[in-house]
């Protein structure tokens, strides 16, 4: 990361309540900002996040909105020099069933954090996107990957407008509200059972603060309609099960037997992701821990030859799984376990 790009700087933080939010926040106060701006329409996770964070009060400030109002959003921009994109509906299941209402939150909101952002000089918009919005099978994928192309198409049509827009694509986190860590720990505890759809599927996983990390590299590093795809471990869905049921057993003294009852995959679910597609892996470049995706056309493409091409479109391949003792090391130190 640019050493003090942060230091003194104004920062907005959309969806900043949800976990990807808090890491990110939590991180970003060690860069000293002059304020942090942490916007979201729940009232209740903010007074929470208050007292979370009640020593860092100074340079918080707790925006009520959401990212549907492009009102609000323009007002929350102001003198705001980064913005960092979280904001979203993320539950698979949940879109499924409500398609527009993802659309208008996915899609239109981030049009609408564009327009603000342009209206208002921000330096740099980074989108929080995911693997999912490769080859999309559900419409949160779908939603996702539309949203990916507006940002990266703003620097098409932003005309002389300084603002540099740029997404970052990585997989699931360990321990997020949603992901399947604590809903497993909730069904162990309380039904000595876990529903699992598919004990071999593949799921690129990281923990939060490599998620953090990839987040703040990438945002330094954007020159312009980029996408930045973290190089992600794969996991096992049926061995961190394992891994969980172990240790509840261990900690808790559970002594029966805990069920594992597989149920086939939920409505929009694929058994594998990808990171990119074809069509991206032949453009790609590739760091030590990250792909590039550059965008046909833009000024900055012959910038990133000085990296390494892509030489193939990387695959889910058994050399990526991480076997359980990782899994395990990984929950502990992020005290997920």
């Amino acid at each position: 990361m640019e050493e003090g790009l942060y230091n003194g700087k104004r920062i907005l933080v959309t969806g900043g309540t949800g976990t990807i939010g808090r890491h990110l926040i939590q991180r970003l106060l060690l860069e000293n900002p002059k304020v942090i701006r942490v916007f979201s329409r729940d009232e209740h996770k903010q007074y929470e996040m208050g007292i979370d964070f009640k020593s860092d009060s100074e340079n918080l400030r707790f925006l009520i909105g959401d990212v549907r109002d492009q009102q609000r959003l323009n007002r929350a921009m102001e003198d705001i020099d980064y913005v960092f994109h979280c904001a979203a509906m993320k539950h698979v299941p949940a879109c499924e069933y409500n398609p527009f209402e993802a659309v208008q939150t996915n899609v239109i909101g981030t049009q609408n954090v564009i327009q603000a952002a342009i209206e208002n000089k921000v330096k740099k918009v980074l989108f929080i996107s995911t693997d999912k919005a490769i080859s999309p099978t559900n419409t949160y994928g779908a939603t996702k990957l539309t949203a990916e192309r507006l940002i990266s198409a703003t620097e098409y049509h932003k005309g002389a407008k300084s603002t540099i827009f740029s997404s970052v694509r990585f997989g699931n986190v360990m321990g997020s509200r949603g992901s399947v860590i604590p809903l497993f720990k909730k069904q162990i505890s309380e039904k000595r059972m876990i529903t699992l759809t598919d004990p071999n599927m593949l799921r690129y996983m990281m923990t939060p603060s490599q998620a953090i990390e990839l987040i703040l590299k990438a945002n330094g590093m954007a020159l312009g309609g980029e996408v930045f795809v973290l190089k992600m471990p794969l996991i096992k869905i049926g061995e961190l099960a394992e891994v969980l049921i172990e240790d509840a057993k261990m900690r808790n003294g559970i002594i029966e037997e805990i069920i594992i009852d597989v149920i086939g995959l939920r409505p929009g679910e694929k058994r594998f992701e990808e990171l990119m597609t074809d069509d991206e892996a032949v453009i790609a470049y590739e760091t030590k821990d990250m792909y590039i995706i550059p965008q046909h056309g833009m000024n900055n493409f012959g910038h990133w030859r000085e990296y390494d091409k892509v030489l193939e479109k990387p695959f889910p391949n058994e050399a990526q799984i991480i076997d359980k003792d990782q899994i395990k090391d990984w929950l502990i130190t992020e005290q997920i376990m």
